[in-house]
């Protein structure tokens, strides 16, 4: 049987989601097939969605696995979570095709970044926002995020040299919260190494009037990594949701979890 879970973590104290060998410190990977293996009674590997950044937080990461062990799907999170650390919970589990790949089979994915607008540094947010201060023009930075929907090459985004970095971006919305967050979500068919984080460094130096908002587009034509902004740290990173268009790989993420 393949198994299909859907994970929340929060990243703060994992050395990322990938696994690594020990001395690197804990991964949500190599967490979760410790527990795997242990409910399965045998060794597991899992496939990820996505290889989300050291602090990098997620609402709803796939895995999927393949075990011989006979425990019914809709049981599989409530066992999983006895044995996992209050970090890393399991949401919900179910049973896929064989061939079901979650990253190879995602048509999209959708991350989230948080900033905090307030005069005073809110303690509460500090691990899951950047903050930033009152100044920001949300106008300017909403015209800039206008320019990187659509089909374009994103290298100058990319954290890695790739030969090739086109991505389809569905959407950027920046939105000012009723907590006084700032939101700045993003859904794109697939997003290079720091990609996001370096899109919200270069949002934020438009906000800020380090940059004009209209530069946006000579950034992507220019396809070079000095010509955007800073990387903005991972915390304030969120993997909210994995698209599949095959209805049997039915869209993750809690409704009441996107706001």
């Amino acid at each position: 049987m393949r198994l299909r879970l859907i994970v929340s973590y929060e990243g703060t104290e994992f050395a990322g989601f990938q696994r690594q060998s020990a001395d690197k410190g804990r991964t949500v990977q190599g967490t979760l097939e410790e527990a795997v293996s242990r409910l399965a009674g045998d060794l597991v590997l899992l496939q990820g969605a996505s290889r989300t950044d050291a602090g990098v937080h997620a609402l709803g990461q796939v895995v999927a696995f393949d075990t011989s062990a006979t425990l019914l799907p809709e049981r599989w999170p409530k066992a999983l979570n006895a044995h996992l650390p209050p970090d890393l919970r399991v949401l919900g589990a179910e049973a896929v095709l064989p061939s079901f790949d979650p990253r190879r089979e995602a048509v999209a994915k959708t991350y989230r970044y948080l900033l905090d607008t307030a005069v005073a540094p809110r303690p509460l947010y500090r691990r899951f926002c950047l903050q930033v201060g009152p100044s920001l023009d949300l106008g300017a930075m909403q015209q800039a995020a206008r320019a990187l929907v659509g089909d374009h090459d994103f290298l100058s985004f990319s954290g890695r040299q790739h030969l090739i970095g086109q991505r389809r971006m569905r959407e950027v919305a920046v939105q000012a919260r009723s907590d006084g967050l700032v939101s700045i979500e993003m859904t794109a068919s697939g997003f290079l190494y720091h990609m996001a984080r370096n899109i919200v460094g270069t949002l934020i130096e438009v906000g800020r009037h380090k940059r004009a908002a209209e530069t946006m587009g000579d950034i992507l034509a220019g396809k070079d990594r000095s010509l955007a902004g800073s990387t903005a740290p991972a915390r304030g990173l969120t993997l909210v949701q994995v698209h599949y268009s095959d209805p049997s790989f039915l869209d993750t993420g809690p409704a009441a979890e996107r706001h």
